[in-house]
């Protein structure tokens, strides 16, 4: 009997099915993908990994006995519907019930943020560089900010499912509504669509936040700075929160706006000004995985 593991991302534009050799090891027997198509509503995505699930099996030569998935939003603990999912056709179904019926086996199911820091904590970044850290915040900055945490390599899902949504605590009024029903959400300041309507609305033009950085660095454009700098500043008023409250012993920052290298030099003295200590000596370090976190994260919730 082979010790493969087995996990599904499901985003919203596409599955990704990836089978490892064993849960300790980046090697791969078969990774494919879908399309998610969700448009075409609830049960087509069912169908999706279902036929995503069945490609797997016919290349790796194997059934799994269990699959981990991660998903966009996360399962309710005490009504099993998911909840706070951006692909919206989604919320209020029993998608871990319904996916363990259609497959015919055990699904283990965790928020794509919580997979993203299971994975770095586990098999990317973190083992590579602090082996011996026991509480990791793993961090998604992109179109929107997420979070998870991980207690000695187990993910944390929490009482209600939300373990780690430091997106939607609030941060600053400027921020504006938040599809979550609140106001002033970190997601609202400081993802990379709301940093890129900050610049539109002091400029009237359309940009992409990779060239908004680069404007800044070549001081060429004073609303460039300032949309940086509003980056940089309320980036450590957030993630002073979440330092204060979990104190971790490492960071991994995922996601788009996590490739801007500010957030590890300023923005990290930052944090330090609005953390409760003289000082901050926690590590904020970028991800190994890449895109591969997501899934390999998802293959690591099947218990051993």
């Amino acid at each position: 009997m082979n010790n493969y593991v087995w996990g599904i991302d499901l985003g919203g534009t596409k599955i990704e099915g990836v089978v490892l050799k064993n849960r300790n090891t980046l090697s791969t027997i078969v990774r494919k993908r879908v399309s998610t198509e969700a448009e075409k509503g609830y049960k087509h995505i069912l169908q999706q990994i279902y036929k995503l699930v069945e490609m797997l099996r016919l290349e790796a030569k194997a059934s799994p006995q269990a699959i981990g998935i991660g998903t966009p939003g996360s399962t309710d603990p005490y009504t099993n519907n998911l909840k706070n999912s951006n692909t919206t056709c989604l919320n209020g179904k029993p998608l871990q019930k319904d996916l363990a019926q259609l497959l015919g086996i055990p699904v283990f199911m965790a928020n794509d943020a919580n997979c993203f820091a299971v994975a770095e904590a586990n098999l990317g970044a973190v083992p590579e560089s602090f082996p011996n850290a026991k509480v990791v915040f793993g961090v998604i900055m992109g179109t929107g900010v997420g979070g998870g945490v991980v207690f000695n390599g187990k993910g944390w899902n929490g009482n209600n499912g939300i373990g780690g949504e430091w997106g939607h605590n609030f941060l600053d009024d400027s921020g504006g509504a938040c599809y979550c029903g609140k106001s002033g959400c970190v997601e609202r300041v400081i993802s990379g669509t709301s940093l890129e309507r900050y610049y539109f609305e002091q400029t009237g033009i359309n940009k992409k936040l990779y060239d908004i950085v680069q404007l800044h660095q070549a001081q060429l454009d004073s609303a460039a700075t300032a949309t940086v700098q509003r980056l940089i500043t309320m980036f450590g008023k957030a993630l002073s929160v979440v330092v204060n409250i979990l104190d971790p012993d490492v960071i991994v920052i995922g996601g788009g706006v996590g490739n801007i290298d500010l957030l590890y030099t300023e923005g990290l003295k930052e944090i330090e000004k609005n953390v409760f200590n003289p000082n901050f000596s926690t590590p904020i370090i970028k991800p190994k995985l890449g895109d591969s976190a997501g899934v390999f994260g998802a293959a690591l919730l099947v218990p051993e």
